[in-house]
């Protein structure tokens, strides 16, 4: 059952430990009571990807997902014939002596032989639920493929030339997601509703660390917030994101440390900056200077 507001909306999500604040939660709602598409910006790693399977997951409801990359062309997305099973097919009726080429043809071009791929995956489905559909990091994908997903978002449908029209008997759940490396044609996010995901803040970040790294000391979440919100106000190749965050808190409590200390953090920038010369910049020095501005305000916690 879908939630009937956006306080429920926001509880959904919690239940599942996606910690969304009220603009997020809201969109969401709206997605979900419109069966509007939902259009997610913001920089990699602020759990736009997540959303979709969090949704899929509390809502009881298959995950489709698609994922985007330069060169994607419809075999991959949408569908494309089993070739190697219709020639064996085609040698097998010429071995049995079938001579009508039509029949032949409308054997071989029938549903058995179709590979649905993603997106015919989430309109051809059975269940009386829609699934969830994530087509990931829209931005990496050619231009020239967004043409065709207008059809998909506007009467979520597809056709093969050989089969007809496939309709959704309901709409699918559709989270686009994109990292912003290119912008995406005002055709597509007309269809859909926009929400920019930005950095969480220390509260927010706080609590999606309770929640991803339950093993961690509350000082220890503590200290690595702070970092990480100190961290991302210098002039980095790429920020961390959130699943950085959590991948480093759980790397220093693999360590078996309680808190932060300058040492610590140096083995294990490469579980929070994923560029070397991020690491260079703050490795030494830097470092030890945010950690001892992060000692002081949190009064040595």
């Amino acid at each position: 059952m879908l939630p009937d507001c956006v306080d429920a909306t926001a509880t959904l999500l919690a239940r599942a430990d996606y910690v969304a604040d009220r603009a997020l939660a809201t969109v969401v709602f709206l997605g979900l009571r419109m069966g509007r598409p939902l259009f997610l910006e913001g920089e990699a790693g602020v759990g736009k990807t997540e959303l979709a399977k969090v949704l899929a997951q509390a809502l009881d409801r298959r995950l489709v997902r698609l994922q985007c990359y330069e060169g994607l062309d419809l075999a991959a997305a949408v569908y494309e014939w089993d070739y190697s099973r219709q020639m064996m097919e085609i040698r097998m009726a010429e071995a049995a002596g079938v001579t009508s080429r039509e029949a032949l043809a409308a054997d071989i071009f029938s549903a058995r032989f179709l590979l649905r791929r993603p997106l015919l995956q989430a309109i051809d489905f059975s269940g009386p639920d829609a699934p969830v559909l994530l087509i990931d990091e829209l931005d990496r994908a050619d231009e020239p493929f967004e043409a065709f997903l207008l059809e998909l978002l506007s009467d979520f449908q597809v056709s093969v030339p050989e089969l007809g029209v496939f309709k959704a008997p309901s709409p699918p759940i559709v989270i686009i997601t994109s990292n912003r490396t290119r912008e995406i044609h005002d055709a597509v996010k007309r269809r859909c509703l926009y929400h920019w995901i930005d950095y969480p803040d220390a509260q927010r970040e706080l609590e999606i660390l309770r929640r991803k790294a339950p093993a961690a000391a509350a000082a220890l979440a503590r200290q690595v917030v702070a970092f990480v919100q100190a961290l991302r106000g210098r002039e980095l190749f790429k920020n961390p994101g959130v699943a950085e965050t959590i991948d480093w808190c759980n790397a220093v409590v693999a360590l078996d440390r309680m808190q932060l200390d300058p040492r610590i953090v140096d083995d294990t920038l490469g579980a929070l900056l994923k560029y070397q010369d991020d690491v260079a910049r703050i490795r030494g020095a830097e470092a030890e200077r945010l950690l001892a501005q992060v000692m002081a305000n949190a009064g040595g916690a």
